[in-house]
């Protein structure tokens, strides 16, 4: 945990509880399962990769794991060794679970990116923070337990605190179980994967989405928030609190009066993106007009899919009716972003991007109507 409560913590969305503080993890039961046939096969593997997309649970499963292992004995095999564990949820009011949500277990090291001078994020884990596992393994286990490392996000090392890490891998103590969040793996050193059992977490469906939404206190639609978010339930969050799946539903509409564009609902639109105190919201209408031009060329190629708002199948049928729209509207898509991207680095005016990005948009969708 961070000495200052006011720096930015690296694996936490804003708005959200920390990972160590979900009780729940949903969406997640297979990687769930692979964990605990290891564990009670009694050959854990030292070194565990948790992958897949940002946002769907891989630290809250960092967490978890280390509850497990922290509050559970090995298992011994003898004639009167407790039976082997059937979950790995561990109850709140448990001793380990309440020292790991007040930061205070010995047996846990966990390793992120560290803070400036400045108080500012570093870009990336530093061979300097990683050291810090010589003196966790130096130190004697509580109790004589586990020791366990979660290292958020393995992908953010630098080389030098890679190197490292290897090491620790190569040569870990008894009983240390090394949890590495990697949310792209292919930047991990191949000998770093190599070392490290693979557990994959999937994106959320709606259910499940809906699920973790109301566990973190965030209303909105779980249909919507899964599509829109890819199953990512940080996305979803981030989404919800810049009202995402209204700024989609409002370029669904927008559109869906082609080959007539209601002008006044896109200057409103491009207004909205407009001064200094709505920078958020019109990152994120770039960001969700990227999205309805990805689902609009997807559509073109294998038909409409689950729609994130209501009329958007209907839509994408009669502005994406085949391949060569779906072509069409990806090569657009790639302009726009460049554009969009060139023009927040030279401070353009917001609202003239969003309008010119409607008015590109109009002028494509007109060839296939």
């Amino acid at each position: 945990m961070s000495a200052r409560d006011d720096l930015p913590v690296p694996d936490q969305i804003d708005g959200a509880p920390h990972p160590r503080e979900a009780p729940v993890l949903f969406g997640q039961g297979v990687a769930e399962a692979a964990f605990l046939q290891a564990f009670n096969s009694g050959r854990l593997h030292h070194g565990w990769m948790l992958c897949g997309p940002r946002g769907v649970g891989k630290a809250t499963l960092a967490w978890k794991l280390a509850r497990f292992l922290l509050a559970t004995p090995p298992p011994d095999g003898g004639m009167f060794a407790a039976p082997a564990p059937a979950t790995l949820d561990i109850p709140e009011d448990h001793p380990v679970a309440r020292r790991l949500r007040a930061g205070a277990d010995g047996g846990l090291l966990v390793i992120r990116r560290g803070h400036d001078d400045k108080g500012n994020l570093k870009r990336d884990i530093t061979v300097d923070v990683m050291r810090k596992l010589q003196g966790f393994f130096g130190l004697s286990a509580p109790d004589g337990g586990r020791r366990v490392v979660i290292i958020d996000a393995a992908d953010e090392m630098n080389p030098n605190a890679a190197n490292a890490l290897l090491k620790a891998l190569e040569e870990p103590p008894s009983n240390a179980t090394l949890l590495l969040v990697a949310h792209q793996p292919s930047r991990l050193l191949p000998t770093i994967r190599s070392r490290c059992r693979e557990l994959r977490l999937m994106p959320l469906d709606a259910a499940d989405m809906g699920a973790a939404l109301a566990q973190a206190g965030v209303e909105a639609d779980s249909t919507a928030m899964a599509e829109l978010s890819g199953g990512s339930v940080g996305a979803a969050i981030t989404l919800a609190q810049a009202g995402g799946a209204e700024i989609y539903e409002t370029l669904v509409k927008l559109f869906h009066g082609l080959p007539r564009l209601d002008r006044q609902a896109a200057l409103a639109l491009a207004e909205s993106a407009a001064g200094k105190a709505n920078d958020a919201r019109f990152a994120m209408i770039l960001t969700l007009f990227d999205l309805f031009m990805a689902r609009m060329a997807r559509a073109g190629i294998t038909g409409p899919g689950p729609e994130a708002v209501p009329g958007e199948a209907a839509l994408f049928s009669r502005l994406a009716p085949h391949a060569g729209a779906a072509r069409a509207y990806a090569d657009l898509s790639q302009r726009m972003g460049a554009r969009s991207r060139h023009g927040r680095a030279v401070n353009l005016d917001p609202a003239a991007l969003v309008l010119d990005m409607v008015w590109q948009t109009e002028a494509e969708a007109r060839k296939f109507l």
